[in-house]
């Protein structure tokens, strides 16, 4: 008798959320934010709805939405790329659950007018939650749709006033060897940083996600916070935030000085860039059979393609 073995990426079905409990429960969210409301203005979750996994009043899904068919929760949260956990698309789901997420908070520093750590029930504002349907794309060729639950990115950097020395953002994960394995070992040079362009930090694409699936951030995908950034590979959709730097000069980002002939700054999908080792031509994506061509910015082209005109793109990579 042949068993067919289950491969990392499939899941589990008893994983997936069915969609019918999944809608129920997004109604059930909506009627109860109108009685999650302080004296101050703001949703008394605003504390308990990262750690606690419940949201209020969440918007639909805007104008940047993919309507394509959305990857299974159960994929999305067992096959990852989050190396201090473990280079291992397990090892996040396996091992994350480790990391204390509560207290946060997220230092603003750099060229700002307001600095300082802030707590994160301040740097995030519930009642602005959205969600939003994107694609994510691995630079190792496999690919996702996600319901990411979070704001925009220039929202946040607008209360926080960049000076116009201010070109880019710096963002840093956190550095916890004690309970992110992965930083015990030297695959990286601890703590992870990735950085946007002032102009791409701001665009109304980024965002900054504390849920996904309606449901709060898992460990194993960046909880509490992370940067979504649906037009470039997915590394650069730093997870679990602590610092956001406000910068006059380009960062130097983790993978640019593990193997800068390998990964740019920009990190923009292009098939017609390959990656040294592979093409990118073609993608897999997560619960599909076979492959699909890749999609220039992954197809975001339509809202991100001005950011970058007149740039060499093979050469700015």
């Amino acid at each position: 008798m042949f068993i067919r073995p289950q491969r990392p990426w499939q899941g589990r079905e008893q994983d997936v959320t069915p969609e019918p409990v999944y809608r129920q429960r997004r109604r059930f969210m909506r009627d109860a934010a109108g009685v999650l409301l302080t004296a101050g203005g703001l949703p008394a979750l605003a504390e308990a709805a990262i750690p606690e996994g419940r949201f209020g009043e969440i918007r639909e899904p805007g104008r940047f939405s993919t309507d394509e068919e959305r990857t299974p929760y159960g994929d999305v949260t067992t096959y990852n790329n989050f190396f201090e956990f473990g280079t291992g698309k397990s090892d996040p789901s396996d091992y994350a659950h480790q990391m204390p997420i509560d207290p946060w908070s997220v230092r603003v520093s750099g060229e700002a007018e307001r600095t300082g750590d802030i707590p994160l029930e301040e740097f995030v504002r519930p009642h602005d939650f959205e969600e939003r349907i994107y694609r994510l794309r691995c630079v190792e060729g496999w690919s996702m749709v996600i319901p990411w639950v979070g704001f925009p990115l220039r929202d946040v950097i607008q209360r926080f006033r960049p000076t116009s020395r201010a070109k880019y953002v710096q963002f840093t994960t956190l550095h916890d060897p004690e309970n992110m394995r992965g930083q015990r070992r030297d695959i990286l040079d601890w703590p992870y940083v990735e950085g946007l362009r002032m102009d791409e930090a701001t665009h109304p694409l980024t965002l900054l996600a504390v849920g996904l699936y309606g449901e709060a951030l898992p460990k194993q995908n960046g909880a509490p916070i992370r940067l979504v950034v649906p037009w470039k590979y997915g590394f650069k959709s730093i997870k679990s935030i602590v610092e956001m730097r406000f910068t006059e000069e380009q960062p130097t980002s983790t993978w640019m000085r593990s193997a800068p002939e390998e990964y740019g700054f920009y990190a923009n999908v292009n098939p017609e860039v390959p990656h040294p080792r592979w093409s990118q031509r073609r993608e897999r994506r997560i619960g599909e059979f076979g492959k699909r061509p890749t999609e220039k910015f992954n197809g975001y082209g339509e809202w991100v393609a001005d950011l970058y005109r007149g740039m060499d793109l093979e050469k700015h990579f």
